[in-house]
């Protein structure tokens, strides 16, 4: 049998399509957000609130809330990613360094919690499989698949309708606010936004590789293009194209999901790496 054939056969089942569908629409928020983060120099933002959406986790397990979790996840992460941006500059820890101190806070405390309040026979498995991504991606409920799809739609349609703020936030933001833009209120709206995302993308390549599916397609972009539109739309088909190979051959071949999406990523950036050279063109 062909590989295409056994991956036809395999799409007769719904969890696989489920896992597919969820994997594109994550990857292509991931990728329109990741250009963002990269250019503003933000890009750890991910990886701080993906560690906060791991000890979310860890609450919903211990009070047997995992059917449930997003009710707990989802309002925590997004409460993290507002509280790292509203400190600005009153307060006298520097943004780098609460993003750190979160992130590793979030990531102990969730550890101690599992240990503490074991609830699992396999506290180790449980732990990798968060940290690294699990097979949960492929037993999605239609419930999930929908939530996914709309909460991703949606973030589709608010950077396109504000594509010009956040082109003009991305870039100068000093000038956008002089020129009345509120920039406080936009870069909240960004992390709250990436908040989501990054609890989406948890079942898919787990809380520890995140910020690989964020950043990747985004430099893998900028050694191509130069433009904002161009680096954003090449990204996002970047992105999507990583995803979904690695979903395949982590389908057909039962590697770990998470780490094989980040492998086509990777893939990905090393022949734009090539095409640079080849092209004289170097990102900075």
């Amino acid at each position: 049998m062909s590989i295409f054939d056994l991956m036809a056969r395999y799409l007769q089942y719904p969890f696989v399509r489920y896992a597919l569908i969820v994997g594109v629409l994550i990857a292509l928020c991931s990728a329109m957000l990741g250009v963002i983060l990269v250019l503003k120099r933000f890009s750890y933002i991910g990886d701080g609130l993906s560690h906060v959406a791991f000890g979310a986790m860890t609450i919903a397990t211990i009070t047997g809330m995992l059917a449930q979790k997003m009710l707990i996840i989802l309002p925590i992460t997004i409460l993290a990613a507002v509280l790292l941006l509203k400190g600005g500059s009153h307060t006298r820890i520097s943004g780098d360094a609460r993003i750190a101190m979160v992130s590793v806070g979030a990531l102990a405390l969730g550890y101690l919690m599992m240990n503490v309040f074991n609830t699992s026979a396999n506290i180790s498995a449980d732990v990798c499989s968060t940290l690294f991504g699990s097979t949960s991606i492929l037993t999605l409920t239609i419930q999930e698949v929908w939530l996914c799809a709309v909460l991703s739609i949606a973030v589709v349609i608010l950077f396109i309708l504000f594509y010009n703020r956040i082109f003009a936030l991305t870039f100068d933001e000093d000038f956008a606010g002089a020129s009345g833009l509120n920039t406080r209120a936009y870069n909240l709206a960004v992390a709250v936004i990436v908040a989501v995302i990054i609890v989406l993308a948890m079942n898919l390549v787990g809380s520890l590789l995140i910020s690989a599916l964020v950043i990747f397609p985004a430099i893998s972009a900028m050694q191509v293009f130069r433009s904002f539109r161009s680096v954003t739309v090449c990204a996002a088909v970047f992105s999507v194209c990583g995803a979904l190979a690695g979903m395949i051959i982590s389908i057909l071949q039962g590697t770990p999901v998470g780490s094989t999406i980040v492998a086509a990523n990777i893939v990905i950036f090393l022949a734009c790496m090539v095409i640079s050279r080849i092209t004289g063109r170097t990102y900075a």
